[in-house]
């Protein structure tokens, strides 16, 4: 699977659900670039599951500070509009996630998390009288999250398994850091957070930075 680190993100229309639910199309690419913003998309495997809300809350509890930072935040499963808006109607109590206000990615046709190489098709099973591939399961996604710049160009990418939810905050990190880079031409050591010393990317920055590190 070749990453999408550098490179354009994916051109495509696909359906989405917001919390008033209404659903429509949406295209990642074009949200960043014609708005000028920054995007995080996030990919879940599943509604209704287990991670998965702790997840969808947490970035809707840190949306402001996304905000700031010029930046969109964009769910995504492959599960279709109705189920979105059946789960965003279900409270947190019961294992819901109403009050996300983010809009959700529907891929269900899995055009989307198929260009971009997320699916889990580790149980395929070749089926010898048909001579196709048959995938058994649900056939859903890793958790997938891809930070887009103001250009529509991919900037992190990353792919946790099933049972590892993400750090919100390391997000907001690499936002921060991409954005210094952008504005300064610096780059960022390891750990650097905002306000901490970056450098310049040749051998003289690297020696005054570990000198005084």
């Amino acid at each position: 699977m070749a990453t999408a680190v550098g490179k354009k993100f994916p051109d495509l229309h696909v359906n989405a659900m917001n919390d008033l639910g209404d659903t429509f199309k949406l295209n990642v690419l074009e949200e960043a670039v014609n708005n000028n913003k920054k995007v995080l998309l996030f990919w879940y495997p599943k509604d209704f599951t287990f991670v998965c809300p702790t997840e969808l809350h947490a970035f809707q509890e840190a949306l402001p500070e996304f905000e700031k930072r010029n930046t969109v935040v964009i769910g995504a499963s492959c599960d279709t509009a109705e189920v979105h808006f059946a789960w965003l109607s279900t409270s947190k109590d019961n294992g819901g996630i109403e009050g996300v206000t983010y809009p959700i990615l529907a891929d269900s046709n899995r055009n989307l998390s198929s260009i971009l190489g997320i699916l889990d098709i580790s149980n395929e099973v070749y089926d010898e009288e048909t001579g196709t591939v048959q995938v058994e399961g649900d056939n859903v996604t890793y958790r997938a999250t891809y930070l887009i710049d103001e250009e529509g160009t991919v900037f992190h990418e990353g792919i946790n398994h099933m049972p590892v939810g993400r750090n919100v905050n390391e997000f907001l990190r690499l936002i921060d850091a991409y954005s210094h880079v952008q504005k300064n031409g610096e780059v960022c050591p390891a750990n650097w957070e905002e306000g901490k010393d970056a450098m310049q990317a040749n051998a003289k920055g690297t020696k005054e930075y570990l000198a005084s590190h």
